[in-house]
């Protein structure tokens, strides 16, 4: 009789809900708030609605709706919200999470058990896989004193079995975001690591469970959660005071051997005091080249060469903007301010599909977010240089800023030294930058940055070199529900060198050049389910080149004035990829990018007789274009695949492959790369660059959790790579062609890494040997080089070992040592004279057949830090460090002279004697 009674009331319910689901009404909402269209249809169909404000946030509504049901309405009002909803006799009741159910389901009286709560959290979400878990949820918001957190939208017809549960996990005093925080459910084998703006995903039964957090830096910390459905739970952490036990921070545990990605390094920033560098300056790629896999030409040289590649194959990216020269003070320094930095990411093998433009690497530098919270800030006074960064909140907890600044004051060191053209010359550099962040609500969030650099240094009294990088980036973040986010980004910037001369003969002049480029780039994800996430987008970007203009410097001089045709072209691409679970042994990561390029007008090319090697005698034509009219286009599929498989589950092997396409040239006839080195863009007589690389690597956690270990190994092949005649004009050259050469390259090598990441001693050892080779072939004798065949890159450096440590001697105390080693570079020497109608002439060897001496170098550095009271004005620590201990006369370069016709070698150094340094760092 009883479940007659209830049988007869839920039919009653169904019929009186379906007449007035039934009622149709026209109402427009213009830039409405959620509550505040609630109350507008209230008012029209004179229902009473039951809500609680605090569930709403801000969001505003713009849509019209003619004769349209009620509930399409209160759905299209709910939506991307955990809000429920029934109606029933005139009341529309509003729910947060869970649903209320108007029908019971088909098993009821099947089941004799007289309590329905009991049926209700068992049966139907068994059978249904519904999660309607009113009793579970009182009764354990009554165990943890009502801390519980309620997760995602219930729904009645939901068939999934498991949902998305994400969100952003922030410094409870800083508001940054923490990266490599491990998140896991308790008791299942479902866990996650945020990324670098502190998001994590979990896919996670419906059902009550414990949410925890773990690292060494933020301890470990529960929250009890109930899922309903796909939903979000951000939340803040405070820092453990065992941060001070420690100087390595692991928290990304085991993500070294789950991801698919292969050859991806990325920094430990926190790390950075604890290795002793040059002049107590921290930098983060010096610190990068001490991997494997990544070097630079020699002590003091400009750029880096990843796994055999040219300096101009690693897109360095600084918050999304290209920079160009990363360097300062003839590469001594990096352009990158560390204290303002909040992530470094190497790919060296596996290469999203949303960058492109470059062969060898990716270098994805971000900077922090400022602290929304309180006043705070970092900086350093050394013997070279000063440095300050501070942050500052605008409107707490939803808008801050960054300002960072850094110079030098290195006069006086130069003239220190007892070399009389070292002592009359001039060096000195500053960077600036200015970071904002401004959290609009939940799903929006936007940040902009600007940066700026500058160097100027004069080796002769009669010459002044300068150069500069512009950057500015503008991103906005947004979150369209649990399954889609996406972000929109725009990004410039400029480089551009100057070489100024007031010298003899009345020869004064100006010289100026400057690239530019301007890309703007949508950026999505789409997690589609367990086992598919997706990324994918669009860039477009504008190059500008001005290769170059000469002035005269008075009235005097007697330089003619010239300038080159300035360089314009387009690069657009499509990509996406998806990251695929196809079991728990196997993941993949493939991706495709469609990259097309044009170059433009307005300009000339020159066409050239193809039987003839290409000079000025060898012009068939001249071919003139006007503004934007497309001179050449090039393009073509760019593949992106990675893949990673446990032999075991501290074991896994992973694969992987990157074809590339670059369409900029860095033009530079130097062994080394230099400030004055200009770009010079793809266009009707240089294709460009091309190349394919296959990697793979076994990577092992051992079981103590302290040892990681990796070994990799890669095979790289390259065409159309630039080089030079002997005796290049690069610079004002109107017809650049004729002075270059398009060749192959291969590149291979295996690389070891060993580290230990926490306990008082900690440090990694590092070991790679490569090859990277070089063919300049042609059908015209004079353009071959080394008659066509393969010849050592002037990258080419076989051996390299790194030993990087670090031992804390007591809280206050530790001491840090840095060894390297490294083959010499390859050089062509000369090896015999001959005459030539009656003067002598230097006969060489084949290109690069020789090398300079091996390098070597140990460094020592201690830091003492300052006590650890909690409550004082700052905190502060000392370094002190000694750069290449040794006194090791490593030479940067090996250049001959012709003395009284006897021809001596010569080699120049950086830094041929031990260097101290004393440093004082603090934080407020």
């Amino acid at each position: 009789m009883k479940k007659l009674v209830i049988l007869i009331f839920m039919l009653l319910l169904s019929a009186v809900g379906m007449s007035q689901e039934n009622k149709k009404v026209s109402i427009s909402f213009n830039q409405t708030n959620r509550i505040d269209a609630l109350i507008k249809l209230e008012k029209l169909v004179g229902y009473q609605f039951y809500f609680e404000a605090q569930w709403f946030e801000d969001d505003l509504l713009s849509k019209s709706y003619k004769d349209v049901r009620i509930e399409t309405i209160i759905e299209d009002i709910l939506e991307d919200t955990s809000i429920n909803y029934l109606i029933f006799d005139g009341k529309v009741i509003l729910t947060k999470n869970n649903a209320i159910m108007d029908k019971l389901p088909d098993f009821f009286f099947k089941n004799g058990d007289p309590d329905r709560t009991k049926i209700v959290d068992t049966e139907l979400n068994k059978k249904t896989k519904t999660p309607i878990l009113q009793k579970q949820y009182i009764s354990n918001r009554v165990k943890s004193d009502g801390n519980i957190y309620a997760i995602g939208k219930e729904d009645a017809n939901s068939t999934q079995s498991k949902y998305n549960v994400s969100g952003r996990i922030r410094d409870s005093k800083t508001n940054k975001p923490i990266d490599n925080l491990v998140v896991f459910i308790k008791d299942k084998n479902v866990n996650a690591t945020t990324d670098g703006s502190g998001f994590y995903e979990l896919e996670v039964p419906s059902g009550f469970y414990e949410l925890v957090t773990s690292s060494l830096s933020y301890g470990k910390s529960k929250r009890k959660i109930i899922v309903y459905g796909n939903g979000t739970l951000n939340f803040s952490l405070n820092e453990s005071a065992e941060l001070l036990d420690e100087i390595v921070i692991e928290s990304d545990k085991d993500d070294n051997i789950k991801k698919a990605e292969v050859g991806v390094t990325t920094i430990d920033i926190k790390g950075l005091k604890n290795i002793p560098l040059v002049l107590g300056e921290r930098d983060v790629l010096k610190v990068a080249t001490t991997m494997p896999g990544i070097k630079t030409a020699g002590e003091g040289a400009l750029g880096y060469n990843v796994r055999g590649g040219k300096v101009d194959q690693n897109l360095i990216l600084f918050d999304d903007a290209v920079m160009y020269n990363p360097s300062h003070f003839f590469g001594v320094f990096s352009a990158i301010n560390p204290f303002a930095t909040g992530s470094v990411d190497i790919y060296k093998g596996s290469i999203p599909a949303e960058f492109g433009g470059r062969l060898s690497s990716v270098i994805d530098i971000s900077t922090k977010e400022a602290n929304m919270e309180k006043f705070s800030g970092e900086g350093n006074i050394g013997p070279i240089t000063g440095n300050l960064m501070i942050e500052a909140p605008i409107i707490k907890d939803k808008m801050s800023i960054l300002v960072g600044g850094r110079a030098t004051y290195s006069d006086w060191v130069l003239k220190a030294v007892s070399e009389e053209s070292i002592k009359n010359s001039k060096a000195s550099f500053y960077d600036a930058l200015v970071k904002f962040n401004y959290k609009i609500n939940d799903k929006n969030d936007l940040q902009a940055t600007a940066y700026h650099s500058n160097d100027e240094f004069s080796i002769t009294s009669d010459s002044v070199y300068g150069y500069s990088n512009r950057l500015a980036s503008i991103k906005w973040n947004h979150k369209f529900n649990d399954k889609n986010r996406a972000s929109v980004q725009l990004a410039t910037s400029e480089y551009k060198f100057s070489i100024i001369y007031d010298g003899v003969f009345n020869r004064n002049f100006d010289l100026g050049y400057s690239i530019n480029e301007t890309q703007l780039k949508l950026n999505a994800k789409y997690l589609y389910s367990k086992k598919h996430k997706f990324s994918y987008g669009v860039s477009s970007k504008i190059y500008g080149i001005k290769p170059g203009s000469i002035v005269p410097l008075g009235d005097e001089s007697v330089v003619e004035p010239k300038s080159v045709d300035n360089e314009r072209a387009l690069e657009s691409a499509l990509f996406v990829s998806d990251l695929i679970e196809v079991n728990k042994k196997l993941l993949l990561d493939i991706g495709v990018r469609y990259s097309l390029y044009a170059s433009l007008g307005a300009g000339t090319q020159n066409v050239y007789d193809p039987s003839q090697p290409k000079s000025s005698e060898s012009v068939i034509d001249t071919k003139s274009y006007k503004k934007n009219e497309v001179i050449k286009t090039y393009g073509g599929p760019e593949f992106r695949f990675s893949g990673r498989y446990f032999l075991s589950p501290n074991v896994s092997l992973k694969v992987g492959y990157n074809k590339t396409i670059q369409y900029s040239h860095l033009l530079s006839s130097n062994t080394t790369a230099s400030p004055v080195d200009s770009w010079k863009l793809s266009d009707l007589n240089i294709e460009p660059q091309r190349a394919e690389q296959f990697s793979a690597g076994v990577y092992k956690n051992f079981d103590d959790g302290v040892h990681e270990l990796s070994i990799e190994g890669y095979y790289k092949k390259m065409k159309n790579l630039l080089d030079f005649k002997v005796g290049a004009e690069l610079l004002l050259n109107e017809n650049i062609e004729t002075e270059l050469l398009q060749g192959e390259g291969r590149a291979y090598g295996a690389e070891f890494l060993l580290k230990k990441k926490k306990g008082r001693l900690n440090g990694w050892l590092g070991y790679s040997y490569s090859k990277t080779l070089v063919k300049l072939d042609s059908d015209f004798l004079s353009n071959q080089v080394n008659n066509g065949e393969y010849f050592p890159a002037n990258q080419d450096r076989p051996h390299d070992v790194n030993v990087v440590s670090n031992y804390r001697l007591t809280k206050r105390y530790s001491v840090s040592m840095n060894f390297n080693y490294q083959t010499g570079r390859p050089v062509t020497y000369p090896v015999g004279k001959y005459n030539y109608n009656g003067q002598e002439q230097v006969l060489y060897s084949d290109r690069n057949k020789f090398r300079i001496p091996d390098y070597y170098r140990f460094d020592v550095g201690v830091n003492i830090e300052g006590n650890h009271k909690n409550v004082k004005l700052a905190h502060s620590f000392w370094n002190i460090s000694v750069y290449n201990v040794l006194g090791r006369n490593n030479p940067y370069s090996v250049f001959f002279v012709n003395d009284n016709g006897e021809i001596k070698g010569l080699k120049s150094s950086i830094f041929s004697v031990p260097v101290p340094t004393i440093t004082y760092n603090f934080i407020f």
